[in-house]
């Protein structure tokens, strides 16, 4: 199956204490660029989120949001320091008395006091957090990967069919070659008879300028090998898998077939259908382009 380089995909899952989102979208890239955007404490995770998306993802510019919460608030620890807040305490004492001054501290002052209550932030649980994160991306990732593969068969559809049309075109060329060089033949005897007038017309001359005209205006190798290009492209359709960058160089080779087509003929009827081959080969490489 083909798949095509535009694709989305998200997935959401929670309990109890995580809830976490994973949304991917894709266009073409002639590599794999992938774009992960996630909560910076998670970032740490970033290198192994990319390694699993390289299962299900080998070319396209993949932009990845990940969003991640823990639904129990425990991300800090404060501890009370008594041994801290007795001795401010005893020097508080000691200086009402060294001083006759009235102690007036109270449990809201003395807390504020340095090192009295201390916050620690929790270790959080990696594998946990991992465990939510990888099933979450790989969810998404299948799905983002059946979007891919949907648009791929259309693409594929589409490419058939205009695989089709070009082979009308190679057919009118394959059939009208012969013509042409029948009518340049009568043509020459014509033009021959009309300058010589009574006198004999040497009928070899003529054989000879006509294999001339002939040689010259042969596509038939060409034309073979625009069908053995068809062909290839079809069957590398059906078989699937990464297609595109060898799909992409058959193009190029069929328009390059085209142009030498185009450039051998005088005959205005084989050259408009060789624009239009031109034109339905250069619509496949469009088309193409999307292919993974």
């Amino acid at each position: 199956m083909v798949k095509s380089m535009t694709g989305f995909g998200r997935y959401e899952y929670s309990d109890e204490k995580y809830k976490c989102s994973v949304e991917m979208k894709s266009v073409n890239h002639r590599y794999l660029d992938l774009s992960i955007k996630m909560p910076k404490r998670l970032s740490f995770f970033e290198t192994s989120v990319r390694n699993l998306l390289k299962d299900y993802i080998k070319r396209g510019k993949v932009d990845v949001f990940v969003t991640f919460e823990e639904l129990e608030e425990q991300n800090v620890n404060i501890r009370y320091n008594k041994a801290v807040a007795s001795k401010y305490m005893e020097y508080l004492n000691q200086m009402a008395e060294d001083f006759g001054l009235e102690n007036d501290i109270r449990v809201s002052t003395l807390s504020r006091y340095p090192e009295v209550f201390d916050m620690d932030e929790v270790e959080i649980d990696e594998d946990a957090i991992w465990h939510v994160l990888e099933l979450t991306t790989k969810k998404a990732a299948e799905n983002f990967a059946v979007s891919r593969e949907k648009e791929g068969e259309n693409l594929k559809a589409d490419l058939i069919q205009k695989l089709d049309e070009m082979l009308v075109n190679v057919d009118f060329i394959t059939e009208r070659a012969p013509v042409i060089i029948e009518e340049y033949r009568q043509k020459l005897n014509a033009k021959v008879a009309e300058l010589l007038g009574d006198t004999a017309i040497d009928e070899n001359r003529i054989l000879a300028e006509v294999t001339i005209y002939a040689d010259k205006s042969c596509v038939d190798e060409e034309l073979v090998r625009l069908r053995s290009h068809v062909k290839a492209t079809k069957d590398a359709l059906e078989a699937g898998g990464e297609v595109g960058r060898k799909l992409d160089f058959i193009a190029q080779e069929m328009n390059r077939e085209a142009n030498t087509t185009l450039s051998k003929t005088t005959d205005l009827e084989i050259a408009n259908a060789a624009i239009d081959l031109k034109t339905s080969i250069e619509k496949v490489r469009e088309q193409i382009q999307n292919l993974e």
